[in-house]
């Protein structure tokens, strides 16, 4: 299973948001995602099990994780 710490990045990105259960940051030197090795634009973490982002774009997503999956519903 791939892991993806944040504070082994932390030199490279800034966060924007943190609440305790979620935070939200910014990709400032180009760090790559562990799923497809690309550079991403903004990292969400969360500890909560679900988690439903502000809209963006007109769209709502929830993210649900279970034993088995992590699920992104777009309204």
């Amino acid at each position: 299973m791939t892991r993806f710490d944040v504070h082994d990045h932390r030199h490279a990105l800034k966060q924007l948001r943190d609440t305790g259960a979620t935070g939200l940051w910014e990709n400032r030197k180009g760090v790559s995602c562990p799923v497809c090795d690309a550079p991403f634009d903004r990292l969400f973490t969360t500890r909560q099990t679900g988690t439903t982002f502000p809209e963006s774009d007109g769209a709502r997503f929830c993210l649900l994780r279970d034993d088995d999956a992590i699920h992104l519903f777009r309204h």
